[in-house]
């Protein structure tokens, strides 16, 4: 896990969108941590993540976001994760 800050964005096809919503509802259905790649990098995500939608207005355009967030875990390692990738 790298300790280095991030911060990206990335567009992806509609197809690849649907795929990855669907991966994530159902995760988030069960409760249970999954892992997605973004822009090359796999995450695990938590079972414990909040999830928040946000909505911004603005400049001629809008915008709306799907957030998870959640504190890191220094003791967790990727060789732990078995949570299926999204």
């Amino acid at each position: 896990m790298s300790d280095a800050t991030r911060d990206v964005e990335r567009f992806y096809s509609t197809a690849e969108v649907v795929a990855k919503l669907r991966r994530l509802a159902d995760a988030l259905e069960a409760e249970t941590p999954f892992r997605i790649q973004i822009a090359g990098e796999r995450v695990r995500v938590p079972a414990r993540a909040e999830f928040s939608l946000e909505h911004e207005r603005g400049d001629g355009e809008e915008e709306i976001e799907f957030q998870l967030k959640w504190k890191l875990d220094p003791g967790a390692t990727e060789a732990d994760d078995d949570s299926p990738e999204v």
